[in-house]
């Protein structure tokens, strides 16, 4: 049985008049702040819960109930949203 014909690729060359919006070398550096106050809010969320569980839910706020939960959980979700923006 004959061998089939290797078909080449064209080579796919853009548009000279369309420029991409950002590379990768004109986007600026992240600020040094971000990754430190993520790095806190994590550590701080983490502090949160395990105080509310190890205290039986008499701390850090005993009026706030269950409420202590979304602070912590929050102060994790508000450094995931400050990580997803690290450069």
């Amino acid at each position: 049985m004959p061998k089939s014909q290797v078909r080449k690729k064209k080579v796919y060359t853009p548009p000279t008049d369309v420029r991409p919006a950002a590379t990768a070398a004109t986007r600026k550096p992240s600020p040094v702040w971000l990754p430190i106050t993520a790095v806190s809010l994590i550590v701080f969320g983490i502090a949160w819960l395990v105080v509310y569980y190890l205290s039986e839910t008499s701390y850090p706020v005993a009026s706030w109930g269950y409420w202590n939960l979304a602070v912590g959980f929050g102060a994790m979700v508000g450094s995931l949203i400050l990580l997803s923006r690290w450069r």
